[in-house]
């Protein structure tokens, strides 16, 4: 590794830690600077837009902000807290599993801001600590984030690896990433569902419930979302957007069912590629949406979930252009120094993924920046599938909104960010889940279901 190249690293490295300090459009934009520098100042080949990504996260978060625009993720929210309501006392099981399945369905992790009040208030007046259910929920729907059909790292996962010779489609990584993911944040609830001191023994919650006005704030008021009128045309944009994802479902489907001839089905009734299908449906279940379910575009692209997807897009086209820059440059330096490591324990991709999600709190960046790299180095595709959960470690440095926003909604003080930064509430459900959730990926891919998850390789 020269000088030159070290102190470009630097500069790669620096712009992902001061973008992610600024945070939102900031991790795109600062990483414009570095691209800029790395492009005029030494006269690197820029490298390429992720824009088929792009194209397709654009498309998604179109058609989700249109279901929160017409209310239908109203009705979502609240079939999920009749739901936790009915259970309270499972609620650091529940809750986590509903926000979990609220991301595989949404493809964006911001849905919790909704659901996390109410978690909150459930535990609090159930007499649980809300910590318990909050830190691992928070968790929980980071994770989802692999296991959404319409997710920009699944989407990135797929197109990246039938680039470079992997054939996947998206219900073969779920079928990964799902039972994976699950076990990961059982295991997290499992380790939460005692953790800290019970509310009547903790000190601190003691002091504060002892304050006539603390006492107020806390238990004066109910989070909820079973007071709003839930119309027909919320309703209807539910189904409208439950059967896009159907059918993109039964696209990729046809992709893997093979013909006497050897084309697949979606060949053989010339179908486009994978990722076009998903740009078309997701773009016509929003206008259906629009037409026939009242959802109107100014409430859509003012909604949380479409400015929290088109943050993702610019934090994306930043990130991944930059590094794809830096990586495009230097791949036979790559190659040189990680090829031993890499041939001898594959795996160990698995931690280059988790190190640059803390520093970029983007799951599809993640993928879009590191997996063609990891193909370069000769991973296989099964191996980067089994590791795929790996790409969610930006809880461990908790800047990240959901964790920010989970503190503030806790209104018993429990779910915190502690003195010393990174011992905070966040810190053990995530671990857990990262580490058993990319363990038991592994396993289904290299180990259990090997012969099949590697039939896929042309």
């Amino acid at each position: 590794m020269t000088i030159t190249m070290i102190v470009e690293l630097l500069i790669v490295l620096a712009a992902l830690y001061v973008g992610s300090r600024y945070g939102s459009l900031a991790l795109g934009a600062i990483s414009g600077i570095g691209l800029a520098i790395l492009v005029f100042g030494f006269g690197l080949k820029p490298g390429t837009p992720p824009t088929d990504v792009i194209y397709i996260i654009i498309a998604a978060v179109t058609c989700a902000g249109t279901l929160q625009a017409s209310g239908g993720m109203d009705w979502m929210i609240q079939i999920a807290e009749k739901m936790l309501r009915k259970h309270p006392d499972h609620i650091t099981f529940l809750g986590p599993l509903v926000t979990f399945f609220l991301t595989v369905l949404v493809g964006t992790g911001h849905v919790v801001y909704t659901i996390m009040p109410i978690i909150c208030d459930i535990a609090l007046k159930k007499n649980i600590r809300p910590e318990r259910p909050c830190g691992v929920s928070s968790v929980a729907s980071q994770v989802g984030i692999t296991c959404s059909p319409i997710a920009a790292a699944v989407v990135a996962f797929v197109t990246i690896s039938n680039a470079n010779g992997y054939m996947v489609s998206i219900p073969q990584v779920l079928m990964v990433t799902l039972p994976a993911c699950l076990l990961g944040i059982l295991c997290a609830s499992a380790a939460s569902y005692k953790r800290g001191k019970e509310l009547d023994e903790d000190p601190e919650f003691i002091r504060r419930k002892s304050d006539p006005e603390m006492y107020k704030y806390m238990y004066g008021n109910s989070a909820t979302t079973l007071d709003k009128l839930i119309t027909r045309e919320a309703r209807a944009s539910v189904y409208v957007f439950l059967g896009s994802l159907l059918v993109i479902v039964g696209f990729a489907f046809c992709q893997m069912i093979k013909m006497p001839d050897g084309e697949s089905l979606a060949q053989a009734v010339n179908l486009p590629k994978m990722n076009i299908c998903i740009q078309i449906i997701m773009l016509s279940a929003a206008a259906a949406n629009i037409i026939f379910c009242k959802a109107q575009p100014k409430q859509a692209v003012g909604g949380a979930v479409w400015q929290s997807g088109m943050v993702a897009v610019v934090a994306i086209y930043g990130i991944a252009w930059l590094a794809d820059t830096f990586f495009g440059n230097y791949m036979d330096q790559m190659k040189e120094m990680l090829t031993g490591l890499v041939s001898n324990y594959p795996w160990s991709i698995a931690f280059v993924f988790f190190l640059v999600s803390v520093l970029i709190n983007s799951q599809g960046a993640v993928v879009v920046a590191m997996l063609p790299l990891a193909y370069e180095l000769g991973i296989a595709g099964p191996v980067l599938l089994g590791v795929l959960p790996s790409v969610y470690g930006y809880f461990f440095i908790p800047n990240y909104p959901s964790d920010i926003a989970t503190v503030n909604f806790d209104r018993s003080g429990t779910t915190i960010i502690g003195k010393y930064l990174l011992n905070h509430s966040f810190m053990m459900p995530g671990l857990i889940c990262a580490i058993v959730s990319t363990l038991a990926g592994y396993l289904i891919t290299n180990v259990i279901f090997a012969g099949y998850f590697a039939g896929f390789i042309h």
